[in-house]
């Protein structure tokens, strides 16, 4: 586990029972997806480094910058990141935040990588397969990878379907080499 993943965490858990209780997912989504983004910023990631700002002038900037896109909980989140020191750890915080709320939700993330465009029915079989095998709702993603000679490639969560022609043909190599 990366040193960020661990100091984002308690954030993240915060941010996320504050939504449970609240109901808030979709909005705690939003809020924290803007202050990522405003946090990824070049200039405001040199502003958030300055050692010239205190705690308080760099959580009143950044909230000046977030303006409306954020509530008061959110305001108060800022000041709590700001004040130790923690600003930078918002696109982490977003991410776990998220991976807590598919937990919840009963929700999976999964890409597919291929070598051409699947088609609609092929996408729905993959879908399928997934839910069974997870058991809870699949968000699937595809992107075309013209590095792949054929098959594709099943990302979704720890597990990992090489089903492309160079995977197969690697443990082929492997198998004919040991």
């Amino acid at each position: 586990m990366s040193e960020l993943t661990t100091l984002a965490r308690p954030y993240a858990t915060a941010a996320f029972e504050l939504a449970s209780e609240q109901k808030q997912y979709d909005h705690w989504s939003d809020m924290l997806r803007f202050m990522a983004a405003v946090a990824h910023d070049g200039t405001m990631r040199a502003v958030l480094d300055s050692p010239r700002l205190s705690e308080e002038q760099t959580a009143e900037l950044f909230i000046a910058v977030c303006e409306e896109k954020v509530d008061d909980q959110g305001r108060n989140f800022i000041r709590l990141l700001a004040e130790n020191r923690r600003l930078t750890l918002l696109p982490e915080i977003t991410a776990l935040y998220e991976f807590m709320r598919r937990e919840a939700e009963g929700r999976i993330d999964a890409e597919v990588v291929s070598a051409q465009e699947i088609s609609k029915q092929q996408l729905a079989a993959i879908g399928n397969a997934l839910k069974a095998r997870f058991g809870r709702e699949v968000n699937l993603t595809t992107r075309t990878d013209s590095d792949l000679l054929g098959g594709a490639i099943i990302r979704a969560g720890d597990l990992v379907i090489d089903g492309s022609i160079r995977g197969r043909l690697d443990k082929l190599t492997t198998a004919l080499t040991h």
